[in-house]
């Protein structure tokens, strides 16, 4: 099964006034859609876009993997276990939420931000939190999160090139910038797909882009705390 989602048909959220913008994927806060809550592990994929001098209050978190990857500005990160980092494009930044923790995020730059934020849930919950930043992560570098039973690959495709979809019983696509085709779907920038038994499939990209693909073990159907 290919699920195709439109960037444009994303819930749309955050607070204008205060220089915050969210489009999210699933259903989210306000934005409640008992048919649209998670896939697989995947409870969130939120693109936030944030003015400078705006952010996000110190609010709570828990029993949530948190995945973040900025596509332009810097983030600046802190949390109540001691964290305090700024995440800039091409940094893979994890958050296990655990049995709790508090954190504020913010565009204290002087440029607009954006990033794309993924909440996952947790196989078992529980724990202290934890955290975790790669530098830089390399085209075609996979990033574990077992945790979630899940696994992040980043592509980034010149104009022509091809990348396969992992082989696997559930990945979720997330077009970060550019244009590409899966199967007989032309995507672009905030378009999503959602694909269950995914076998033999593959991207093309019809000019330069960036591609977050997750591969996810099976659905668990758990309740997860946010």
């Amino acid at each position: 099964m290919i699920d195709v989602r439109r960037s444009a048909d994303r819930f749309r959220g955050g607070d204008p006034a205060s220089g915050i913008e969210s489009l999210h994927a699933f259903s989210f806060g306000r934005h409640y859609d008992p048919d649209n809550l998670r896939f697989g592990a995947i409870l969130a994929c939120n693109e936030e876009r944030l003015e400078p001098g705006a952010g996000f209050d110190e609010h709570p978190h828990s029993h949530t993997e948190i995945v973040t990857w900025v596509v332009q500005g810097e983030l600046t990160h802190r949390d109540s276990a001691g964290h305090a980092t700024v995440v800039r494009p091409g940094d893979v930044q994890r958050l296990s939420s655990a049995g709790g923790v508090r954190h504020v995020e913010r565009n204290d730059g002087e440029a607009p931000l954006v990033f794309v934020q993924m909440w996952l849930e947790p196989l078992s919950p529980g724990g202290d939190p934890s955290y975790e930043i790669v530098r830089g992560i390399a085209d075609s570098t996979p990033y574990a999160l077992p945790e979630a039973g899940a696994m992040l690959h980043v592509r980034r495709l010149a104009p022509g090139e091809r990348t396969a979809v992992p082989d696997a019983a559930a990945v979720y696509v997330h077009v970060v910038r550019g244009e590409v085709r899966l199967a007989d779907a032309e995507l672009g920038p905030g378009d999503s797909v959602r694909i269950v038994d995914a076998e033999g499939l593959e991207l093309a990209a019809s000019e330069a882009a960036e591609v977050l693909l997750w591969e996810l073990n099976e659905a668990n159907s758990r309740p997860a705390g946010v």
